[in-house]
């Protein structure tokens, strides 16, 4: 992983699957551009197999996965393991989106996505600000363990 304790973060970004709708995710890199992190855009149309491997060659410390087509359930389901056999055992995966089709409740959609390994997971209204908000909070609590374990 970068090395947080000296740096900022490395972002890795993209469009999972077959989706193509990129608006969201790209406010999300220029936020997270303009606030110094590197940012790794992989665009649109992105399998899984490719972020895992975005981020073990730029020791990535989060995923950000974007989905707006409402099949990221079937599309992201493996993404946690496929980090894990690459060694990313401790990185940071954010999802956000219109992540399902129908009418299901939030904390249903969200448990779901928490129980596949992703770490924060964002309706499709979420600010930009609350997204930069956590990751800056996850980054330091992973600080604080770095610190701790040394």
């Amino acid at each position: 992983m970068g090395d947080p304790l000296n740096q900022l973060a490395t972002i890795v970004t993209g469009v999972i699957g077959d989706d193509v709708h990129n608006i969201g995710i790209k406010v999300i890199e220029h936020a997270l551009k303009h606030k110094g992190y590197t940012v790794v855009t992989l665009g649109i149309r992105i399998p899984d197999e490719e972020y895992v491997a975005a981020a073990v060659e730029t020791k990535a410390d989060a995923i950000f996965v974007s989905s707006l087509s409402g099949h990221a359930r079937a599309l992201a389901n493996t993404l946690r393991d496929k980090c894990v056999e690459a060694g990313l055992n401790d990185i940071l995966l954010y999802i956000g989106g219109h992540l399902v089709i129908g009418q299901i409740p939030w904390a249903d959609i969200e448990k779901t996505f928490k129980e596949m390994g992703f770490d924060r997971v964002y309706p499709a209204t979420t600010l930009v600000a609350t997204i930069i908000k956590d990751l800056e909070a996850d980054l330091e609590k992973r600080k604080g363990a770095a610190r701790e374990y040394q």
